[in-house]
């Protein structure tokens, strides 16, 4: 699990980190933005990750701006902003937006440390997911075009007889076709194949 800390002040960097630190949690620090997205491309991307991101840092690119910057690479670790009392709307707005929270300046060591853990939990859900969504999408890629109209009948709900009418096969080609896509996907029927591609829809 990997927590990275963005924020323009040296000392709260150093003392979130040695908050983190002390709970066993791995800690990487920038000062900026901007030196945060130019190391992006080589931060592990299916590592559990969260991101403590201030959401003032002038005159450098905000946290806000930040934000919108790691949303349109689809970068989705959950973010927790570290906010002002004046800024607290623009806060409340970026949550609102898909920011996993907002701890108002001074907040509770314990309280950041709860947050953290439970970004954590959920950016450990999104990896799961992306992982499993990547091989499903591999053993699509290796079904063919006759498979894959097969997979669509299944999937409406057709049995094999009303799958060789609709695409003027013999019962008997649908019902290899049906086995080859089964067994290339890694179901044993049809309610694991919809399972399966559920995950993609999540």
């Amino acid at each position: 699990m990997q927590v990275y800390i963005i924020d323009d002040e040296e000392v709260l960097r150093d003392s979130l980190s040695w908050l983190l630190e002390s709970r066993d949690l791995s800690c990487k620090t920038f000062e900026s933005g901007e030196q945060f997205l130019a190391a992006l491309s080589v931060l592990p991307r299916n590592t559990p990750s969260c991101i403590i991101l201030d959401i003032r840092m002038e005159p450098m690119m905000s946290g806000i701006e930040l934000f919108h910057q790691l949303a349109d690479v689809r970068q989705d670790w959950p973010i927790i902003f570290l906010s002002g009392h004046g800024d607290i709307t623009l806060a409340v707005n970026a949550v609102k937006q898909g920011a996993f929270d907002f701890l108002e300046k001074p907040f509770a060591d314990n309280q950041l440390v709860d947050r953290v853990f439970e970004a954590l939990a959920l950016s450990r859900q999104r990896v799961v997911i992306s992982v499993q969504s990547n091989a499903i999408r591999q053993r699509l890629e290796t079904i063919s075009p006759r498979e894959q109209a097969v997979m669509e009948c299944i999937l409406n709900g057709k049995s094999s007889r009303e799958a060789a009418e609709e695409l003027d096969m013999a019962v008997r080609t649908v019902e290899v076709h049906r086995a080859s896509l089964f067994k290339k996907m890694g179901v044993k029927g049809a309610v694991e194949l919809i399972n399966l591609l559920q995950v993609l829809e999540v």
